[in-house]
Parts: C-alpha cells; sequence; structure tokens
C-alpha cells in the first residue's frame, strides 16, 4: 500500500467518503463492504489512531464513523508534528557525538531538513483549511 494504510482500511475510508452522510455504523459499513464485523473494527481502529475517522454516538446510541474536513487537517498537523521527534533525536545525536564530526553534520542536516519539511507542511496546511472552509459555504448556499 504506498499510501500506507491497508487494503481493508482503505476501503472503509472510500466506503465513508463516498456515502452522501459522511458517516456509517459499523454495521453499514461490513454490510456495504461485505466484510465481518472484525475487519471493520481492526480497520476502524487504525482509521482513528490515524486521526482519519472519528466515532460518534447517534440517537441510538450506536457509535457512527464519520469524516470531514477538519480530521484531513488535524492528521496533517499530526504528521508534521511526529517529525519533530526525529529533529529533536537527531539534535541529540549531534550533542552526543561532537558537532564537529561527520555524523554529526550529517544528522544536522537531518534535522534542518525535516525541520524545514515541518514547517511548510503547517504552512500549507493552514492555508488548504481556509480553502476547504471556503468551499463549505460555498456548499452551503448552493443548498438554499
Amino acid at each position: 500500500m504506498a499510501s500506507g494504510l491497508t487494503k481493508m482500511a482503505a476501503r472503509v475510508l472510500t466506503c465513508l467518503f463516498t456515502t452522501d452522510a459522511g458517516s456509517l455504523t459499523a454495521s453499514e459499513l461490513a454490510q456495504r463492504l461485505q466484510v465481518s464485523p472484525a475487519s471493520i473494527s481492526k480497520a476502524i481502529t487504525f482509521l482513528e489512531s490515524q486521526s482519519l475517522v472519528r466515532r460518534e454516538r447517534d440517537e441510538r446510541r450506536r457509535d457512527r464513523y464519520l469524516i470531514d474536513d477538519e480530521l484531513f487537517y488535524q492528521a496533517t498537523i499530526a504528521s508534521a508534528r511526529a517529525n519533530d521527534q526525529l529533529v529533536a533525536t537527531a539534535r541529540q545525536g549531534v550533542a552526543l557525538l561532537g558537532a564537529h564530526t561527520p555524523a554529526a553534520a550529517r544528522l544536522e542536516n537531518i534535522a534542518r531538513f525535516l525541520d524545514f519539511i515541518s514547517e511548510s507542511i503547517v504552512r500549507a496546511a493552514e492555508q488548504a483549511r481556509e480553502v476547504l472552509h471556503a468551499g463549505q459555504s460555498g456548499q452551503t448556499a448552493s443548498r438554499s
């Protein structure tokens, strides 16, 4: 899986994307995908851990799984912030190895690269977030 999703997680996410409501219960997902509830549970657990879906209780106290634009913003920010730990670890390595060693220079280059990438992703996500919300207000206006 080039995107990092298992086949089942990709199928669940696709199913949620393509339903008009943007949300389904585990039972509805299992029925639509013709798979076991256990398969749905495993896929949902992974997708939740990646902040790609969220869980809400409906009026009948059933869990509903949904996607929305904000989840993708949050997942993108979380991914960028995960790089921050790699940056910190690389910089600890620089301190341990001594700043003037070739290995430390390599680690510092990695840290600067990842730091730049993280900052760029956060800036891009902020700009894209505005685009996502602008699209929602246009959809609301066209429905009225």
